[in-house]
């Protein structure tokens, strides 16, 4: 950006901060007027008029650079602020410019842009927002950072005043002295005799934590989120990816004063998440299904979705015609359901250390779910091999999950599923068993 666009910015942004304050002011002054009496109006009139006078020389550009300049040693401009460990903590907060675009983990050095920070006295952060803010994709803090100062050199009366106010900003770049507090928290760890030590404890990336809001926020709260959850319950297409946070915290810092932390954290109420970072739940070993009568009951909670899905859109057309497009649909569910109970097959297929369990007394596992699951008994067992060869056990499984299908289906008393809908989930299930079967058999022999 030219300084002329950022010479205007500054101006402008002066004027915005002035006339804010001078509507508070006409407010606070037009309720002491209604509640003078005559006699006291004349001379409170004046005593007024004089103070927004003074309130309007505040802020005029020079004499508010001037002082704003003085103010910006009282904030530091940072990433990592060391208030978020303790509202007391009085060690310095670092401002990083470290870039990776390798890194193995998410830190502040692989955000592409992070945003700026400011931590100090509260009562001067509006310094920090003017720094800050860009405008057409620069801002004051970048222009300074890069040893541009033609925009404020344009609005200074001399050379000397415009190094007095370029002087001033850049107390806010950095801390004049480096120091950690015990209040900060921080452990560090020593690894040799060197003085070499690891930080258990590093510094509290606002930046990052900025960052995250941001997108946990746009994710949950933009116009195009908000659309898409409310086409995904009524069972509508967006083109929107519905995103969620599970188990999702919020930390507030601050209390009631968030811009006693810092700016950012002003800026967010206070409020910064944390993602869930337990370790993983082990999983049960898997098991073949040797205590169920069938495979069918062994697989139904990982399919209760796929179900409950196929059930919903049943509901929502079981008035209308049965159309070619209406039994496509229904056909993808019941695709996609007969392929997670392949998935689930497979991996019991694959026990190849249990190879025979069906073999075993406790096992009341059918004998066609037996010939299907565990297909490595061949091996050792001419007859269930001979069986396995028939064929028949194919049928069966595939009629044992037509009326599995039907019976979850009919929880839903308006859909009168029955002999038409066995036949078609039965046809379906043959037909893909054959497929998936043949696919497997050179694993077996």
């Amino acid at each position: 950006m030219n300084h002329k666009s950022l010479e205007l910015f500054i101006k402008n942004h002066i004027h915005d901060r002035c006339q804010l304050k001078l509507e508070a002011f006409n407010k606070a002054a037009d309720k002491q007027l209604s509640a003078a009496s005559a006699e006291e109006k004349s001379g409170l009139e004046q005593q007024l008029f004089e103070q927004r006078r003074e309130l309007e020389k505040k802020y005029e550009v020079r004499t508010w650079l001037t002082d704003a300049a003085a103010r910006a040693g009282q904030i530091s401009l940072v990433t990592h602020a060391v208030k978020y460990f303790h509202g007391d903590a009085r060690g310095s907060s670092v401002y990083s410019t470290v870039k990776s675009d390798e890194a193995a983990y998410l830190t502040t050095a692989t955000l592409p842009s992070p945003a700026v920070d400011a931590v100090g006295n509260s009562a001067a952060l509006d310094v920090a927002k003017l720094l800050q803010t860009e405008h057409e994709g620069d801002s004051l803090l970048a222009s300074l950072k890069r040893g541009d100062f033609s925009a404020l050199a344009a609005l200074a009366e001399n050379d000397t005043q415009a190094e007095q106010w370029v002087s001033g900003f850049m107390q806010a770049l950095s801390d004049k002295t480096l120091s950690t507090h015990q209040l900060a928290k921080q452990l560090y760890f020593p690894v040799s005799g060197a003085g070499e030590y690891h930080l258990l404890s590093p510094l509290y990336s606002s930046s990052l934590a900025h960052d995250l809001y941001q997108r946990i926020s746009h994710a949950r709260y933009s116009e195009a989120s908000v659309a898409a959850r409310k086409a995904r319950r009524e069972g509508h297409w967006h083109s929107e990816a519905v995103q969620y946070f599970p188990d999702l915290a919020v930390q507030n810092m601050g209390g009631t004063k968030p811009q006693n932390i810092s700016c950012l954290n002003s800026a967010r109420g206070g409020k910064n998440h944390l993602l869930r970072c337990a370790p993983p739940q082990w999983q049960q070993s898997l098991k073949p299904p040797a205590s169920h009568k069938t495979f069918l009951t062994a697989v139904s909670p990982k399919v209760t979705r796929v179900v409950s899905d196929l059930r919903r859109y049943l509901h929502t057309v079981y008035e209308r015609d049965n159309t070619m497009e209406i039994r496509q649909q229904r056909a993808e569910y019941v695709d996609e359901l007969i392929g997670m109970i392949f998935s689930y097959a497979a991996e019991i297929q694959s026990l190849t250390v249990l190879q025979g369990w069906s073999q075993q007394e406790d096992c009341v596992l059918k004998a066609a779910h037996q010939l299907w699951l565990d297909p490595l008994r061949q091996r050792t067992d001419p007859d269930f091999k001979l069986r396995r060869e028939g064929g028949e056990w194919i049928s069966e499984i595939a009629e044992d999950f037509a009326h599995w299908l039907n019976t979850r289906l009919k929880q839903d008393e308006k859909l009168n599923v029955g002999a038409v809908e066995f036949r078609e989930w039965s046809v379906l299930m043959r037909r893909r068993l054959r497929e998936f079967d043949a696919a497997q058999q050179e694993n077996w022999q």
